[in-house]
């Protein structure tokens, strides 16, 4: 499925993201010293404290989130944002990137014969789909493990069929360097709880929309039950853990989701990157930390939904999700403070919330890079979107049995 909104006529085209990528690039003219000498990707606004919208009421009043982020899925504009860029621990939403990097290494109808070695480095406590030795799976069915019960025992086979776990995690880094998600450090595949492993609202929503952009990607993720190889002609029905997509434990299901990825640590609390499109528009929206538990993620995420699609078409934009390096956005670099943090530990530990330094590159420089990227940074792209997600430790909640990763 496409998403089918009309495309203004050129010239507002070519208007609004040059507004967009010059916000991204350099900083306002009102903008304060700090912000002027640290430039934030996607646009400054999204480095600053607080709720950050424009020209559109009625945000919903009960948010408790650490950090979320509403964006347009076909323009990139992001239309409402709160700590876009605070690094928190990504739980198995995470598996989004992993998804972006290995998804198209292997056929589907590739198969596997699973070997105790494939399964040997899988965390304790681990969210496991029932992946089993001796068996032989489909890729395809590898990925069904993935996105409907963020099998971390689906992601460690994976990881060894793609060349080993640390093979793997070092393309994961790669690829986040290209789309830009800077606030991203990888330690783990599966988005297990590691000293150190982060990313952000902003970026979360980076890897969503790139995975969106693939076919495989939105029906994977948009599955809502299938049936899971147990050996021999036996199987057993797996399904999607995303609340929003089954209408499990009392939530409603929420009219035209497509996805994309929940997750739950004891570390991270819950986290949801959601897409759903109304009347030929999609929004994109993660959530990150919020304070009640449950299904909270799935409500705070519903309402900032609804708010997009109600109130959004007013607002005016905070800032931009830029494009992946390699297909054509303006280069983008560590600040000095970013890098020199980068270089040890993360700014930020896991389980922290102090906002990302990472930058384009400052004054005329970044101004530079972004006209080098023309027409391309400022066309409306026309992105591919189809269907839905899931996930969450090992705990007892709402009589279900919650995931750690």
């Amino acid at each position: 499925m496409r998403d089918s909104s009309p495309v203004p006529p050129r010239a507002a085209r070519l208007s609004r993201r040059a507004a967009l990528g010059l916000a991204a690039a350099v900083p306002l003219a009102a903008a304060s010293p700090a912000s002027a000498a640290t430039p934030v990707i996607g646009g400054e606004r999204l480095a600053r404290a607080g709720v950050q919208v424009r020209g559109a009421a009625g945000l919903p009043k009960r948010l408790t989130a650490r950090s979320w982020l509403v964006a347009d899925h076909q323009s990139g504009e992001v239309l409402a944002s709160y700590h876009a860029h605070t690094h928190l621990a990504p739980a198995s939403t995470l598996k989004m990137l992993f998804a972006d990097t290995v998804l198209k290494n292997f056929e589907r109808t590739e198969r596997h014969r699973v070997t105790d070695a494939d399964l040997a480095d899988i965390p304790a406590g681990s969210s496991m789909v029932g992946v089993k030795p001796g068996i032989t799976y489909t890729v395809e069915q590898l990925w069904l493990g993935v996105f409907l019960r963020s099998g971390n025992d689906a992601v460690h086979v994976l990881s060894h069929m793609n060349g080993g776990v640390a093979r793997t995690v070092a393309q994961m880094q790669a690829k986040a360097q290209d789309l830009q998600a800077l606030d991203t450090h990888v330690v783990s595949p599966d988005g297990f709880d590691h000293k150190g492993q982060v990313s952000s609202a902003y970026d979360l929503t980076l890897f969503a929309r790139h995975g969106l952009a693939d076919a495989d990607f939105r029906a994977y993720c948009h599955t809502k039950t299938a049936n899971f190889p147990a050996g021999g002609k036996k199987t057993f029905q797996i399904q999607n853990t995303d609340r929003l997509l089954t209408g499990a434990w009392g939530v409603p299901t929420y009219d035209g989701l497509i996805g994309v990825k929940n997750g739950y640590t004891s570390n991270a609390g819950n986290t949801f990157t959601g897409a759903a499109t109304r009347g030929g528009r999609t929004l994109l929206v993660t959530v990150m930390h919020p304070k009640s538990g449950g299904s909270g993620v799935y409500e705070e995420t519903a309402a900032l939904l609804d708010w997009g699609f109600k109130e959004g078409a007013k607002a005016r934009s905070v800032g931009a999700l830029v494009d992946p390096l390699s297909e054509g956005g303006a280069s983008v670099a560590p600040t000095r403070k970013a890098a020199k943090a980068a270089a040890g530990a993360p700014a930020t530990a896991a389980g922290g919330g102090g906002s990302s330094s990472w930058g384009l590159v400052g004054g005329a420089g970044g101004a530079v890079a972004l006209l080098a990227g023309g027409a391309y940074a400022w066309r409306r792209r026309r992105r591919a979107v189809g269907d839905e997600a899931p996930e969450g430790r090992q705990e007892r909640q709402d009589g279900q049995e919650r995931h750690q990763g």
